[in-house]
């Protein structure tokens, strides 16, 4: 069920806020977020004994690596034992919003319009933001289970100090303190409301990435490292749920050999085979 934003208010109904000028700039865009992902202001909390709250994922889009998303995507549904809503941050649909130009180190389409996804929530309960060149390996829903109203955003905290100058698509590799943390990141959205249209296109790419806007690092919790494993550069573990290939992923063919390849390989054949059995009968 869907509340419509511009339907008369009834009894017991708290009134509308007043919409600012930057909603209204931007209504044809916030109403389709809403529908599309806010669906857990209208599910129950999550301590219902009759029903669990949706999980709200956008995932970095660019054209270059649609496979990979398309992936990606399956791999979370396939996984998940809890609904989940997925939407693809498509520079497309956010032309009326996202209006910055694309800055000479920028290496994807998403590196700034990613910071967003509280506001296409409507600033209301949590999201997940992943990039695209990703493979989940495990249920999402125990990633969505640490979500701690303690902190505004929470993330994996790599220490990672890129040593190449280039990466995929011979795009420039940047350096910078926090490098990596953005790259999965759980929104408390009510408690980023800093990142509004307005604020994502005209911050420096270092005030976004390094998480400036909340004016404390303490509001930043930490997640557990297996959620973000960097291929290529953190050592090989037995429990990686989310595998991230930072470089490049198996898609192109200069990283067709690269740590988990096989397993994205095996996951795009499952997700293309019309007769394969059904997603609760697979491994």
């Amino acid at each position: 069920m869907i509340i419509r934003r511009d339907a008369p208010e009834k009894p017991g109904i708290y009134p509308r806020r007043p919409a600012s000028r930057d909603a209204m700039a931007h209504a044809p865009v916030r109403r389709l977020s809403v529908a599309m992902l806010s669906l857990n202001r209208l599910a129950l909390s999550r301590d219902s004994p009759n029903q669990a709250p949706m999980i709200n994922v956008c995932i970095g889009f660019d054209g270059r690596e649609a496979a990979a998303f398309n992936v990606l995507a399956y791999s979370i549904h396939r996984r998940s034992s809890q609904p989940v809503t997925i939407a693809p941050l498509m520079l497309s649909q956010l032309q009326d919003v996202f209006r910055r130009e694309r800055h000479p180190l920028q290496s994807t389409d998403f590196s700034f319009s990613r910071f967003l996804t509280p506001w296409l929530a409507d600033f209301a309960g949590w999201s997940i933001f992943m990039d695209c060149d990703m493979l989940v390996l495990d249920d999402i829903a125990k990633l969505w289970a640490l979500r701690d109203d303690r902190y505004a955003v929470m993330v994996i905290k790599h220490q990672h100090v890129p040593k190449e100058e280039r990466k995929f698509l011979n795009e420039p590799q940047s350096k910078y303190e926090k490098k990596n943390w953005s790259s999965v990141m759980l929104f408390n959205n009510a408690r980023c409301r800093a990142l509004t249209p307005d604020y994502v296109n005209t911050a420096s790419g270092l005030e976004l990435h390094q998480f400036k806007w909340l004016g404390d690092d303490a509001l930043i919790g930490a997640l557990p490292s297996r959620w973000n494993h960097l291929v290529g550069y953190d050592a090989g573990r037995r429990d990686a749920a989310l595998v991230h290939y930072t470089l490049g992923g198996p898609y192109f063919p200069e990283y067709a050999d690269c740590e988990y390849a096989a397993e994205w390989f095996a996951e795009r054949d499952a997700m293309l085979h019309a007769g394969a059995a059904p997603l609760s009968q697979r491994p």
